[in-house]
């Protein structure tokens, strides 16, 4: 996964955790716009969150940051 979205996924997930607690959910689409700017990167971050991890559609922002700051 490219270093750009990385660093977006972990602002976001502290972001939410610091706004809403540690027991706030994401989709991936939490990291993206509502307009699809860019379908390569959601696509590439879709690849990651479905079939690399194995993810269900919500899962908790402190689960994400952790498997993306294990993953850098």
């Amino acid at each position: 996964m490219r270093a750009s979205i990385r660093t977006k996924i972990l602002e976001t997930c502290e972001s939410k955790i610091s706004a809403k607690g540690a027991g706030v959910g994401l989709s991936f689409y939490a990291f993206f716009a509502n307009k699809n700017d860019d379908p390569e990167l959601l696509m590439e971050v879709a690849h990651w969150w479905i079939m690399e991890m194995k993810l269900d559609h919500f899962e908790k922002a402190t689960k994400i940051k952790a498997l993306v700051s294990a993953h850098q």
